[in-house]
């Protein structure tokens, strides 16, 4: 296994890519409040193709949402949680038979957290392989080819000391949020002896971050804060904790704000159908925030922990 230690030139294969130009800029509006009076739908379990009688959760969704990246403990992994993935042919199709991304994504310790970039050329996500700085780091590997077999993804690279430690980093998540010239990346962070806490930094659009990671203290609380999903416009924020509150285990909450400088809101709890008093964690986000897919254990699924996914459409105008 060949894996990358932070090196610019370890980007370089960008270059062959051949939708690799520059991503479009987005504009949004203030809309913080559009899905104000709109719920969120009975959850979905994903089905026996996605599901397994393991352990699957902690998905990310490619930016046209065809692609789906998850992490599962199923047989024909390299080892511990492997990265999978699964396609449809559009937004109501079926989801297809997963595949294992295999080396160089995978190896024989733990990966997880995918997430892609907006113009879906950079993977991110978490490795407790060898050679980094702590127990987990988080990697980014550039993908070099598109054809029938899939997608086919560079060496990963480190994302060095500005955002590595010698503790624990995961629950990786990409966005460039309300079209800004540098996206972000949320992640959470483990100190030594400490609780889990949520960090974010900008980033290049290759990947390379251009400062040292920020805590999120606004999101943090005393308890495990564990994942964050962010809707593109920047306005609202997903995170799995199992702060107090609760249903009494990991649930999902919500945090808004009015504009993509400001300081995110309180915590407010989703509660049902979203939340149960099982597990239900991981959240990740549609580009356009309409579909929410996430990790739970509820009763209805197939294995240890399963892959659920509600939807909800914008509040009328």
């Amino acid at each position: 296994m060949n894996t990358t230690q932070r090196s610019v030139p370890g980007l370089a294969l960008l270059g062959l890519i051949a939708c690799g130009t520059e991503p479009q800029q987005v504009t949004f509006t203030l809309q913080a409040d559009r899905f104000a009076s709109s719920g969120w739908s009975e959850p979905v379990n994903l089905g026996p193709l996605v599901n397994s009688s393991a352990l699957d959760g902690n998905a990310g969704l490619s930016p046209d949402g065809l692609t789906l990246y998850f992490v599962s403990t199923r047989p024909g992994g390299l080892g511990n949680t492997d990265i999978w993935v699964s396609h449809r042919q559009c937004a109501v199709c079926d989801w297809e038979a997963p595949a294992n991304l295999g080396a160089p994504i995978n190896s024989d310790a733990a990966e997880g957290a995918p997430t892609l970039s907006e113009d879906g050329r950079l993977l991110f996500f978490f490795s407790a392989r060898s050679g980094g700085f702590g127990s987990a780091d988080i990697y980014v590997s550039p993908r070099v080819s598109t054809g029938l077999e899939g997608d086919m993804w560079g060496d990963p690279v480190n994302l060095g000391a500005d955002v590595n430690t010698a503790g624990t980093e995961n629950g990786s998540y990409y966005v460039r949020e309300g079209g800004e010239p540098n996206a972000v990346l949320y992640f959470n962070r483990t100190p030594s002896g400490a609780n889990i806490e949520i960090y974010r930094v900008s980033l290049t659009n290759e990947g390379e971050p251009l400062g040292p990671a920020l805590i999120v203290p606004e999101l943090n609380s005393p308890a495990g804060d564990q994942k964050v999903a962010v809707r593109a416009d920047g306005h609202e924020l997903l995170l799995s904790t199992n702060r107090e509150g609760g249903f009494g285990n990991f649930d999902i909450w919500a945090f808004t704000r009015q504009g993509i400088h400001d300081p995110w809101s309180a915590a407010v709890h989703l509660d049902a159908p979203l939340n149960t008093p099982d597990i239900d964690s991981q959240p990740a986000l549609s580009r356009d925030g309409r579909t929410l897919i996430f990790t739970s254990n509820r009763p209805g699924g197939y294995g240890a922990q399963d892959l659920w996914m509600s939807t909800r459409r914008p509040s009328p105008q």
